[in-house]
C-alpha cells in the first residue's frame, strides 16, 4: 500500500473518542493488521503521519513507541519504521489491542497488573530459595547503582524475576502483557530521582519480605508499591 493510500485511510478513520496517541495507535493497528500492509512494509514518515492526522508529533511518536514495545513494528535507525510480523503472528501477543495507549483504560490495566504482582510476591515468598534471595538482593542493588535511564530496565528485571519465582507460566505471561501495555507511560513517569528513590525503597521492602518467607508481608509491600507506581502512571497519562 502506498504512503498516499495509507495516509488517506488514516484521515478518514481517525476519531476523537480516545486519547490522541491512543487514537493514532488504534488506527495504525487497524491498517497494519489488516490486508493493506505486509510484514516488512515501511510506515509513512513521522512527519507525514503528523500532517495527515492533524496531531502533534509527540502523539505519533508515543503511538509508534507503544507499537514497538508490543512487537508490532520495529524502528531502524536512519531507515524508518517497519511492520515486523504477519497478522497471524501478531494477534495473540496482547489481551486487547484496543487498550493500547488509551488513558481511559490505563487505570483498569494498572488494577489488573497490581493484583497479579501481589499474587506473584505472595507465591515467591512461599517458594524462595537461597539463590533467589541472592538474586533479589543483587537486583535491588543494581537499581541503586543505575542512572535514571538504566533504572527502568532494572525495575523490569526485578518484577520479571518475581514472576519467574512464582513458577506459574500463565501468571508470568499475563504480567508481561500488562507491563507492556503500561510501559510507554511508565517510562514517562520515571523522570524524578525522588520517585526512583521511593520505588527502590519499596522494592527493598518487597525483597526483604520475600527473603524472610513472609507471604503476607510480601503481598502488603507489593500492594504499597503498586499504589505509588499506579499513581505516577495515571498522573503522567492525565498530564499528557
Amino acid at each position: 500500500m502506498s504512503d498516499a493510500s495509507l495516509l488517506d485511510a488514516l484521515r478518514r478513520s481517525t476519531t476523537a473518542t480516545t486519547s490522541v496517541s491512543g487514537s493514532v495507535a488504534q488506527q495504525l493497528l487497524k491498517l497494519l493488521l489488516g490486508d493493506s500492509m505486509r510484514a516488512g512494509d515501511r510506515l509513512p514518515s513521522e512527519r507525514k503521519l503528523t500532517e495527515a492526522l492533524g496531531v502533534g508529533r509527540s502523539a505519533v511518536r508515543e503511538a509508534i513507541a507503544a507499537l514497538e514495545v508490543l512487537g508490532v513494528v520495529e524502528t531502524r535507525a536512519g531507515s524508518g519504521t517497519y511492520l515486523r510480523s504477519a497478522t497471524s503472528e501478531l494477534l495473540p501477543q496482547t489481551l486487547s489491542w484496543s487498550m493500547l495507549v488509551d488513558q481511559e483504560q490505563m487505570e483498569d490495566v494498572a488494577f489488573v497488573r497490581a493484583a497479579l504482582e501481589r499474587a506473584a510476591a505472595e507465591r515467591a515468598a512461599q517458594v524462595v530459595t537461597p539463590k533467589d534471595a541472592e538474586r533479589l538482593r543483587a537486583l535491588v542493588q543494581a537499581q541503586r547503582d543505575a542512572d535514571l535511564d538504566g533504572y527502568v530496565e532494572q525495575d523490569i528485571a526485578f518484577h520479571r524475576h518475581l514472576a519467574a519465582m512464582a513458577g506459574n507460566a500463565i501468571l508470568s505471561d499475563l504480567l508481561s502483557t500488562a507491563r507492556s501495555l503500561l510501559r510507554v507511560w511508565f517510562e514517562h513517569a520515571v523522570d524524578d530521582p525522588r520517585d526512583v528513590e521511593t520505588a527502590i525503597r519499596e522494592h527493598a521492602a518487597i525483597a526483604d519480605a520475600i527473603i524472610a518467607g513472609d507471604s503476607a508481608a510480601a503481598q502488603a509491600a507489593m500492594a504499597e508499591h503498586m499504589a505509588t507506581a499506579t499513581a505516577r502512571i495515571l498522573r503522567v497519562a492525565g498530564e499528557r
